[in-house]
């Protein structure tokens, strides 16, 4: 049975994927099969509420779900809702920048080595580009977007949905540790 004005939005990554009754990873609920349609209702920080063809409601780590392409929009401009890969472009490139100076000063025996892993303490980035294609490690995120151009989404992430505010500054939910 079809949900009426069911349209996808997402499918279930190919491994499938935990849900939740709410976004809390201690209400597990039942997994979602690999590449089910589904439809994105809300998100809360990492955390996204999704109604599946059926109706079914329930929580997932959003950052995991594959985009369904969407007709292009009328206005001309970029899509709705596409994140602007140039800050995160420029955070990768500031990390790289501190470590590049603190290697140099290690290489000129300005620092020490235990000064070096002082001034590197916490810089994690990571960044591949492939021609047009950019994959992009967002440490405060903890995950890795991919990017063509302009437009950029989230590729995989590396731990569950965080306890961390998110840039609009609204709580996430929290993890159990």
């Amino acid at each position: 049975m079809t949900t009426p004005g069911f349209r996808p939005t997402h499918v279930v990554p190919p491994d499938g994927l935990p849900a939740w009754e709410t976004p809390d990873p201690s209400r597990p609920a039942a997994p979602l099969a690999a590449l089910l349609p589904v439809q994105l209702l809300d998100r809360r920080g990492d955390w996204s509420r999704i109604m599946c063809e059926n109706g079914w409601s329930t929580w997932v780590d959003g950052r995991l779900l594959v985009p369904v392409p969407q007709a292009p929009p009328r206005t001309g401009g970029p899509p709705a809702g596409t994140a602007d890969p140039r800050p995160l472009l420029a955070r990768a490139e500031e990390a790289l920048a501190r470590y590049r100076a603190a290697a140099e000063d290690l290489a000129a025996g300005h620092l020490d080595g235990e000064s070096f892993r002082e001034r590197t303490r916490g810089l994690r980035i990571g960044v591949v580009v492939d021609g047009e294609s950019v994959w992009l490690y967002e440490a405060g995120r903890e995950r890795w977007a991919y990017c063509e151009g302009t437009l950029l989404s989230t590729y995989a992430a590396t731990e569950e949905p965080s306890a961390a505010a998110d840039e609009a500054g609204r709580s996430r939910p929290t993890r159990p540790r």
